[in-house]
């Protein structure tokens, strides 16, 4: 059991220093019944709202997040460790996600005339009903609105269940939702894994949207299956960052490391398998060690500061238990390699070479500050080694060939492939990923209609 989640709710815990600063209570079992109720008839009438008004709301919460930038920040760096400078633009990525979708709602979700044999036709794009969102803590803010934006803007409603240790992050979007009136189509609520089981079973609940591991996933999935819903997964990762023999090296180091080390580590799209080929492996490894040695866990509260601690004590914990397999299965300590004597959930950055196909490193996820070198033989082993996965979320590809990046990308299993630029998230651009990483799209119009009845009509 973690150490957040108690008998009858769960607690905040400063990763920074180890200390318990707030407690959440679960929603009682004899008000799930009425929150489900709720929800849904909260959904009637926001379907019922004009198109333009619901836009006005979600601008008027944007305008709340830039207000309220400061303590939404200051709240994620206290429950989950992310440094404050980090914290700040994530509100930021929120309020622009906002924008993207009320500037363009009224024409993605306008009726789109097709063109038929006989007669006239067009599509309509009408909500499903309630959603559940169940997040995760690396982006609590960020992961959670994601989801929310799109599938709030069709008209629906969004119940959501942020992770254990950010419900404070949750409580926040749930009060700011209340003020600015979002809370006609929004509701945070501190819900058990039992409770998540209830409510996908219950006939109000059309869907669930889960940011998770794959355990989450396949267990929320197989809920979802069972009764019949729509479920949009984004899971696990263990993507590889791929540098070829002609790639800038200057550039390439100091965006390997800010990919793998941003957000210490804990970033489903970061780059966790580093595949470099032979012939510039020693001295990127070279320049990549030392970079990374450079680096200071400090307190996230510094503006400055770019890797604060881990989220979780246990987390910590089950890293270093894995970069010690790692070293038992043959791969090389080049840097870091242990906790840090401290309160709370440090854990020094670390690089581990001689990774090959089959160590843990290779074949799963690392989630936190741990780095992994494996040597490729030319672009098409690097691509086979890519590949070479359960997972297939983003892909990071590094070369000056813009041709034959275009030529690789097309061969790499992914949701994304991005070129000369780390892997991320933003609006303009759908993400989600394939294999174990999970199916359907968040984002853009792909992100809008994954909860929408997309309506045939056609007159004769």
């Amino acid at each position: 059991m973690n150490p957040q989640i108690e008998r009858n709710g769960t607690s905040s815990v400063n990763p920074a220093t180890g200390e318990t600063f707030a407690f959440h209570p679960f929603v009682p079992d004899g008000d799930l019944k009425e929150l489900l109720a709720d929800s849904h008839t909260r959904f009637i009438a926001w379907r019922a709202t004009p198109l333009a008004e619901r836009l006005e709301i979600l601008r008027r919460f944007a305008d709340g997040l830039r207000t309220e930038r400061d303590a939404l920040a200051r709240e994620a760096t206290l429950e989950m460790g992310k440094t404050i400078a980090s914290a700040g633009g994530e509100i930021d990525k929120c309020a622009a996600v906002i924008d993207w979708y009320v500037e363009r709602a009224p024409q993605l979700l306008a009726d789109r005339p097709v063109p038929v044999p006989s007669g006239k036709a067009h599509l309509a794009y009408e909500p499903l009903g309630v959603v559940l969102g169940v997040m995760p803590w690396n982006f609590p803010y960020w992961q959670i609105l994601r989801a929310a934006v799109p599938i709030t803007t069709g008209g629906n409603f969004f119940l959501v269940k942020p992770a254990e240790n950010t419900m404070g992050c949750g409580a926040l979007l749930q009060k700011l939702a209340e003020k600015t009136g979002f809370s006609r189509a929004f509701a945070v609520a501190n819900l058990t894994k039992e409770q998540c089981a209830t409510a996908l079973a219950d006939t109000r609940i059309v869907g669930v949207s889960v940011t998770g591991s794959v355990r989450a996933g396949q267990a929320l999935a197989q809920l979802a299956g069972r009764n019949i819903k729509k479920s949009v997964l984004e899971l696990g990762g263990a993507d590889p960052f791929i540098v070829l023999a002609d790639a800038d090296l200057d550039v390439t180091v100091k965006a390997a490391v800010s990919s793998r080390f941003s957000n210490c580590g804990q970033v489903c799209i970061a780059a966790k398998r580093i595949i470099v080929e032979d012939s510039v492996r020693d001295r990127f490894t070279r320049d990549f060690v030392a970079a990374v040695k450079d680096l200071e866990p400090r307190d996230p509260m510094d503006e400055g500061c770019f890797i604060g601690p881990m989220a979780r004590i246990d987390l910590r914990d089950t890293l270093h238990r894995q970069v010690e397999h790692a070293l038992s299965e043959g791969a090389t300590l080049l840097a870091g390699g242990f906790p840090l004597n401290r309160p709370g959930a440090w854990y020094q950055p670390t690089v581990l070479g001689n990774i090959t196909q089959g160590m843990t490193p290779f074949t799963d996820e690392l989630f936190g500050p741990v780095a992994s070198i494996i040597s490729a033989r030319n672009a098409d082993h690097a691509i086979e080694l890519a590949n070479d996965s359960r997972y297939g979320l983003c892909a990071s590809l590094w070369t000056r060939d813009e041709d034959q990046a275009t030529r690789l990308a097309r061969r790499i299993e992914a949701g994304g492939v991005f070129i000369n630029r780390i892997s991320a998230s933003d609006p303009h651009l759908p993400i989600g990923g394939i294999k174990e990483s999970g199916f359907g799209r968040e984002l853009t119009e792909w992100g809008l209609y994954e909860f929408m009845n997309v309506k045939t009509v056609w007159h004769a």
